[in-house]
């Protein structure tokens, strides 16, 4: 069973197909007919619609796992895939948990527990001196409960807005502050996928960058970061590997840096598997779901991991406005399609229609190519091509930003859309104008 839905289902459903594994769906009354509902063997309805009656019902899930005859659960990601309780509840059940131990995702979970797991010494009293600071929840990701914080008269409300955001979104309402290096200090988001087995094997399959964000969300992401140097590499592969045996780590997980300056800081570790996880399995030519059932049954991974190829950038394709605040889209996908060569991951197909209790991400759109330089030519020039009907889509803003000179040069960083989305998002000029100027 897939405890999720939309794309990330779809996906671990596409590698189940494959290795001959029946698939187990399950989904709200408003993804009675999402394609990942249609795509497994069997669906199981939760009833409701919002989040919290649904696919945060994780009593509900382990029961249909049940009912339905289930014999292994994969969380995906978002969600219930870092609830230490829900993990410990389908292993209660008698089912295999697609994912690392329950006391690792709880030492991890908690951005404060890891910070100390890593000897790092928290933010306590913040003086003027330490600004700008980041409010951040303790549970959770994709930028909900997090706060910018530039003045110290507004450190009290930021406080306030992220726990009452981290607690509606995680069901915790603990949050921290940290040091802000990213926007306008130049930081850049670097992040290491780490695979581990229950045999004492962990991989660090290479780097990935992230710094292409929007209210803390990534965008844009590719394999391997650009720009690094050798030892900067060497040491954030070490710290993530570190971070997996510090908490006994197995499975798929990924651990985040800011560097700034030449250094690395950490920043935290999912203990699940991540949205740009393709890129990482086009440079390696791994399919990390597979990677996960097989170490879920036990099996150990080789002493070393392969060799990476090449480059490969992905972008998400989503149904908002950027130039109306990031403003999410409903309405029905008519048409999505990309040009051929390119991979696309998703959880809709022409026809369905965009709801409007879930993330709008359509899709991620993934290039792959022996040099950097030509996968992000490649995907700009496919996302250019790529037929999207149906409500207003970021897609022109990925073309954009995939050609800045600041992204193709590779000095980018998280403040990249507070600098230039004004610039990236101005409609562009009616080639007709002056025929239409002409004949008036």
């Amino acid at each position: 069973m897939a405890a999720n839905r939309g794309e990330i289902a779809c996906r671990v459903f596409r590698t189940c197909r494959d290795a001959g594994i029946r698939t187990v769906a399950v989904h709200s009354d408003a993804d009675e007919n999402a394609l990942h509902t249609r795509m497994a063997d069997v669906a199981v309805r939760l009833p409701g619609a919002s989040p919290a009656d649904t696919y945060l019902r994780g009593d509900l899930i382990v029961k249909a796992a049940v009912a339905a005859g289930a014999d292994a659960v994969h969380p995906g990601y978002g969600f219930l895939s870092e609830n230490a309780d829900f993990a410990r509840a389908v292993r209660d059940a008698g089912l295999v948990w697609v994912g690392p131990p329950p006391e690792a995702i709880e030492a991890m979970a908690s951005k404060t527990r890891a910070k100390e797991l890593m000897g790092i010494a928290p933010l306590t009293d913040v003086t003027e001196a330490d600004l700008p600071v980041l409010v951040k929840a303790a549970a959770g990701g994709g930028g909900r409960g997090m706060r910018v914080v530039r003045r110290l008269a507004d450190l009290d409300a930021a406080l306030a807005a992220a726990r009452a955001e981290a607690a509606s979104a995680f069901g915790d309402g603990e949050v921290f502050v940290e040091r802000y290096l990213g926007g306008d200090a130049g930081g850049r988001h670097v992040e290491v996928q780490i695979l581990a087995d229950s045999h004492g094997t962990v991989w660090a399959l290479g780097t990935r960058d992230c710094s292409l964000q929007r209210r803390h969300q990534k965008v844009i992401e590719e394999a391997p970061a650009p720009g690094l140097t050798p030892e900067l590499t060497a040491e954030l592969h070490r710290l993530a590997v570190r971070a997996a045996r510090a908490v006994d780590y197995v499975g798929a997980g990924t651990v985040e840096f800011l560097v700034a300056g030449g250094t690395a800081h950490f920043l935290e570790m999912n203990t699940r598997l991540q949205v740009e996880h393709p890129v990482t399995e086009a440079v390696f030519g791994i399919d990390l779901v597979a990677l996960q059932l097989r170490i879920a049954e036990g099996h150990a991974l080789d002493a070393d991991p392969p060799h990476p190829h090449g480059h490969a950038v992905e972008a998400r394709l989503y149904a908002e406005d950027p130039a109306n605040g990031w403003a999410p889209q409903t309405g029905r996908l008519h048409r999505l399609a990309v040009p051929d060569g390119i991979r696309l991951d998703t959880g809709y197909t022409d026809g369905d229609d965009i709801g409007v209790h879930y993330d709008p991400m359509l899709a991620k759109a993934v290039a792959h190519a022996p040099t950097r330089a030509e996968a992000v030519r490649r995907l700009a020039g496919a996302l250019e091509r790529t037929a999207v009907h149906g409500p207003v889509t970021n897609r022109d803003l990925l073309v954009r930003s995939l050609r800045h000179e600041e992204f193709t040069s590779g000095r980018m960083d998280t403040g990249f859309y507070d600098r230039h989305l004004a610039a990236l998002t101005r409609p562009a000029p009616d080639p007709l104008a002056p025929l239409a100027a002409a004949l008036a």
